[in-house]
């Protein structure tokens, strides 16, 4: 057998609660070398495998433990929408509306004596009938799959708890007084003593019925809308593109697009995939992918983003990444991996609901035998035995976690915010210091023009225009900072005569008649013009700063000094005080000189820095913070930063970053805005807050409330009300967290 491992996702079907995906998780795990996580909110099993395993071994292993799988599927073709598949919820929803219909007079005429005419008790029968038998079908059937294999499942539970209501009505009816014409009984949340021959629990087996699929019909619904975000994310994309075949525009399917193909986009327009603009320039909203709202400038040279929209001219893009390369579908695939995976907390729930129906089916047994025993009659034993089967179902204990997950994740994607994994949420809440990279991530990662100093008499815009004509010509990255920032003040610019690079000391050619110098100060002294003390002065303190300061001069003389550097970000100094309002205490990282890290620590609101540091070193530092005991957030968007990333509590990679930083990654931030971070870590540990009071209103429910079915102070139909609402509690407090912003 293969040593290489393969990922192969299941579609279950069948399972109908946590102790369902529990059970089905335990069989595969039975494989040799196989580790399964099955998970109930998606009904997905993500099943890590031998290379050699044959896929059909694992549907042959789920089907033996009673329950369907399906290899996953080709992706759908371009005719096959969302739209076009059936609806999972029809079926439960047939159900529901049929056992309602038939089960509201059931229940009014148990309910007020008034309405009990004579034979009314036959009229009752004939009504829940149907509701005990095809409408309660799906649990009887997944008790009789269950008991085959030994096991019981919440669905034991109902199914159990609604057939003894109907068997017992039935020995009532036909053998007991309970069929005698003009029979009445009160309805009562209490129960009395009594022989049980003249009681009927006709309304209990419809009613609980009625509740539970319900409850199971609005789960079902609010988990195909919980999943929405994803499906909203793999909508996105152009579904065909306009790509140029010599010289010409041919519509293609998107399926076809090919890497390197040249393809059209026109104002208005998504841009069908990942690519790098050849000609045009216009303004692209990635506001669908990142959550920023303004449109980011795009021309020649500048990478564009699949299913972000042309929101100005028209472009020409030569394709990059297609089909599962892009980022569209790599976001995808994160949400899906965050959504399929199992946090600790939801293991143990899994755990418990596993033993919980054993258990509880003991103490249904135990509390009949209790009530018959104290002689208050097997009405009495009978009503409390069942209260006990119907009030224990814990559906929503396994909501709890799969439901917060999916809407937490399919909520940060949405906003520019994908987390790899529901552990990830376990080390948020820890997090008490954040490394932060410098450049890319606090700053631009991009050289730009930042002051102007200029000699006596000189104008501002004419050194701009011979400078910039000058270092226009160059290919130096601070030359095309000062040729760009030229650019942005005052226009076009000249051309240039004569351009020579002097290595190492900078440029020199002839702009307009004149003779022009930029560079170091050593270049201009070369040629007698050195800088005066004034401009020499701006000069050494821009150096203190960390900042680049370029020389200029023309026709004799220095004129003025430019100074570069590498831009904070807007929003930075906003992220910090964001991070030290969650309790963090943010560090900055840098291979940066000790004088520029401190310029742009001192910029933000940041206190301690550490520069100088050499990429490998990087993980160095990460490493005796958490010697020291501080639990680390890392932030960074380079290669160089990935092993640090890796070595992080928690790892947050800048969208606008690497490839190989983003899989670094615990959290990747697809804006390349550093308040992302503070808004991953507040919603991980909102979602993780969800899970917890999720899991608390699930445990305390069935501890508080299976004391009082057994003491026989719950009417059985009050039980399977309050039941299902608890599984819809759970998730539409889960729900909530779609309001996060």
């Amino acid at each position: 057998m293969s040593t290489t491992s393969t990922t192969v996702e299941l579609a279950i079907g069948g399972m109908t609660c946590a102790s369902c995906a529990n059970r089905i998780e335990r069989k595969l795990n039975k494989l040799d070398g196989v580790t399964a996580t099955v998970n109930y909110a998606t009904e997905k099993a993500r099943v890590e495998a031998p290379g050699g395993i044959d896929p059909a071994v694992l549907v042959a292993q789920v089907e033996a433990a009673g329950y369907r799988a399906e290899l996953p599927r080709p992706a759908a073709g371009p005719d096959e929408d969302e739209g076009s598949k059936d609806d999972p919820t029809r079926p439960l929803r047939n159900r529901l509306i049929t056992s309602a219909v038939l089960a509201v007079p059931v229940i009014a005429l148990a309910m007020v004596p008034a309405l009990q005419f004579t034979y009314w008790q036959w009229i009752s029968l004939a009504l829940a009938g149907p509701v005990v038998t095809w409408a309660a079908w799906p649990f009887h059937r997944a008790t009789w799959a269950n008991l085959r294999h030994g096991t019981a499942t919440m669905d034991t539970l109902i199914s159990m708890g609604v057939l003894a209501a109907f068997a017992w009505s039935l020995y009532a009816l036909l053998f007991g007084t309970a069929g005698m014409p003009g029979m009445t009984h009160p309805f009562e949340l209490t129960i009395r003593p009594s022989d049980g021959a003249a009681n009927i629990y006709l309304e209990v087996a419809a009613g609980v019925t009625t509740f539970i699929l319900a409850g199971r019909y609005f789960e079902a619904r609010s988990k195909k809308r919980a999943g929405a975000a994803l499906r909203a994310l793999l909508e996105l994309g152009a579904k065909d593109v306009a790509v140029l075949r010599h010289g010409t525009e041919v519509r293609i399917p998107i399926e076809q697009l090919a890497v390197g193909d040249r393809f059209v986009v026109r104002p208005g327009e998504k841009v069908a995939t990942d690519g790098v603009v050849d000609e045009g320039t216009s303004a692209v909203d990635a506001s669908m992918l990142t959550g920023e709202s303004v449109p980011v400038e795009v021309g020649p040279g500048d990478g564009v983003v699949g299913a972000t929209v042309n929101a100005g001219g028209r472009l020409v893009v030569r394709a990059t990444r297609v089909g599962s390369d892009t980022q569209l579908a790599q976001m995808a695939r994160l949400v899906e991996d965050a959504q399929n995976g199992k946090a600790a907390v939801q293991r143990l729930a899994d755990r418990i609901s596993g033993v919980f129906v054993p258990i509880v089916i003991a103490l249904a047994v135990g509390t009949l035998g209790f009530w018959l025993g104290t002689g208050a009659g097997a009405a009495a034993a009978f009503t409390a035995a069942v209260a006990v089967l119907i009030i224990a179902c814990p559906c929503a204990l396994g909501l709890a976690t799969p439901t917060a997950l999916l809407v937490g994740t399919g909520r940060g994607a949405q906003l520019g915010i994908l987390i790899k994994g529901p552990e990830v949420l376990e080390s948020t809440r820890r997090v008490d210091t954040v490394v932060l990279d410098k450049t890319g991530t606090v700053t631009t990662g991009r050289m730009e023009l930042v002051a102007v100093h200029t000699g006596a008499g000189v104008d501002e815009d004419e050194v701009l225009r011979l400078a910039g004509a000058l270092e226009d010509a160059s290919e130096h990255p601070i030359a095309a900072a000062i040729a760009r920032g030229a650019r942005d003040r005052i226009g076009s610019l000249p051309a240039v005569e004569g351009f020579t690079n002097v290595e190492g000391l900078g440029v020199q050619g002839v702009v307009d008649g004149h003779a022009v110098l930029v560079g170091r100060p050593a270049l201009l002294e070369q040629w007698s013009q050195p800088l005066d003390a004034d401009l020499a002065a701006h000069l050494a303190a821009a150096q203190a700063d960390g900042r680049t300061a370029i020389a200029v001069a023309w026709d004799g003389s220095a004129r003025a000094v430019l100074v570069v550097s590498d831009t904070v970000k807007p929003t930075s100094a906003e992220a910090i005080s964001q991070l030290r309002a969650l309790g963090l205490t943010p560090v900055l990282l840098t291979g940066d000189n000790e004088a520029a890290a401190r310029a742009v620590a001192a910029e933000v609101g940041i206190e301690e820095v550490v520069a100088d540091v050499l990429p490998a070193d990087k993980v160095d530092v990460v490493k005796r913070l958490q010697d020291e005991g501080w639990v680390v957030a890392m932030v960074g968007d380079g290669v160089n930063d990935a092993a640090a990333l890796a070595q992080a509590d928690l790892g947050l990679a800048m969208g606008t970053g690497t490839d190989v930083a983003i899989e670094a990654s615990d959290i990747t931030l697809v804006r390349g805005d550093l308040r992302a971070a503070a808004d991953a870590i507040r919603l991980s540990r909102r979602t993780l807050a969800t899970i917890k009071g999720n899991l608390f209103w699930a445990f305390a429910y069935n501890v508080a409330a299976l004391p009082l079915a057994a003491a026989g102070l719950l009417n059985p139909m009050l039980a399977g009300g309050a039941m299902a609402f608890s599984s819809v509690f759970v998730v539409v407090n889960s729900l909530r967290l779609r309001r996060f912003r």
